[in-house]
């Protein structure tokens, strides 16, 4: 019987044979006819349901002995920005379809490839060289992502599964990466991951309604007190406010103040210092979580503040959690579980409003104790 890898496990990569492959560019009006001999016409209408142009849609086909007519072709996608491709679906031979994109990423110097289980089945992936990805415990509030997902590493080192949650709200983000964090280092039960315990520690969080790192640390600390907590805001100034009416950023701008007067009196310090992708991975290899503020232009198109949670590295990447998938583009929870974001383009992400701070929470595994108040 072949044995099961366990998700913390890298699991060993099938030897690959070099496949002889074509990359197209994918378009919705054009590209089906490309597929017809294919026989898998339902599939091509799906891809033609979602725009993705912004996650450069492209084919990934295998021609036949002849150099002709395909036998197998991926639709393949993936966010701007990052080091991985997804697998949208295979049709034809799915295996041979999906090792010529996983040649395809190597060729690129990617750290990953996924794919989405609209049609893919387990035998056809592990053929493949991909393992199951854990399914989502709940999907943005948004996203209709499929039922199931796979991964393949194109790498040798394991990187650690946390469960993946969906901020049910758009604006939980802080809440939820933290909430993930707790769970993925064991700190808080699986089955306390849920839309109360994602509410509850936003309310306490909350500068209204984004989460700003001061007030983020201090509702850590206060929801688990044994939690080494570290705040990472480079400027003194509030942060997340540039874009509201001088009025509104006034009394948002007075809690700020006292989320670091809080701070102050439970013991959380706030490093002034701007963190450097070496201090994250540096903290990551401490197996210890990074919350780490980015904005979304890069990846979604957005310049909206967003957080994600740091949790694993790779050569060239670190690995996030993105709580929130665009289901407008084609984006699911595949594309944000288990992500790979290149060093420099993380680096480039991770500074916000118009002062270009960079803010973040690291939260460590040892125990910390709270001061007598």
């Amino acid at each position: 019987m072949t044995r099961r890898p366990h998700r913390d496990e890298a699991p060993k990569a099938p030897k690959d044979t070099p496949v002889n492959s074509t990359v197209v560019p994918f378009d919705s009006d054009t590209s089906p006819a490309l597929l017809e001999r294919l026989g898998h016409l339902d599939v091509p209408e799906r891809w033609k349901t979602v725009d993705r142009s912004a996650q450069s849609p492209h084919l990934v086909a295998v021609p036949g002995s002849d150099g002709g007519q395909w036998f197998a072709a991926a639709l393949v996608t993936a966010r701007p920005h990052t080091a991985y491709l997804k697998i949208v679906d295979a049709v034809g031979d799915a295996p041979a379809a999906a090792a010529a994109v996983v040649e395809h990423g190597r060729r690129q110097g990617l750290a990953q490839v996924k794919w989405e289980g609209w049609t893919a089945d387990h035998e056809a992936a592990a053929t493949a060289g991909f393992v199951p990805l854990s399914l989502p415990l709940t999907q943005s509030a948004t996203e209709d992502g499929p039922a199931s997902g796979y991964v393949r590493w194109l790498h040798d080192a394991a990187v650690p599964e946390p469960p993946y949650y969906g901020q049910t709200t758009h604006f939980t983000c802080g809440a939820v990466t933290a909430l993930i964090a707790q769970t993925h280092m064991g700190t808080l039960a699986r089955g306390d991951l849920d839309r109360e315990a994602e509410l509850t520690l936003w309310r306490d969080a909350t500068n209204f309604p984004a989460c700003e790192p001061v007030g983020l640390g201090v509702a850590v600390r206060r929801a688990w007190p044994t939690s080494a907590v570290t705040i990472h805001l480079d400027t003194d100034e509030p942060v997340l406010l540039d874009h509201l009416p001088a009025e509104e950023q006034e009394w948002r701008a007075l809690l700020q103040r006292t989320s670091r007067t809080q701070a102050a009196r439970i013991g959380v310090p706030v490093d002034a210092r701007r963190l450097s992708i070496t201090d994250i991975r540096t903290t990551l290899d401490r197996r210890e979580s990074v919350l780490l503020l980015v904005s979304l232009a890069d990846m979604l198109g957005f310049d909206v503040p967003h957080w994600v949670l740091c949790h694993g590295t790779v050569p060239g990447a670190v690995v996030i959690e993105d709580p929130w998938a665009n289901a407008s583009n084609g984006d699911t929870w595949v594309d944000a579980h288990l992500l790979p974001v290149a060093d420099a383009s993380l680096d480039a992400m991770a500074a916000v409003s118009a002062e270009r701070a960079r803010g973040a929470v690291t939260i460590g595994r040892s125990p910390a104790p709270l001061p007598e108040s």
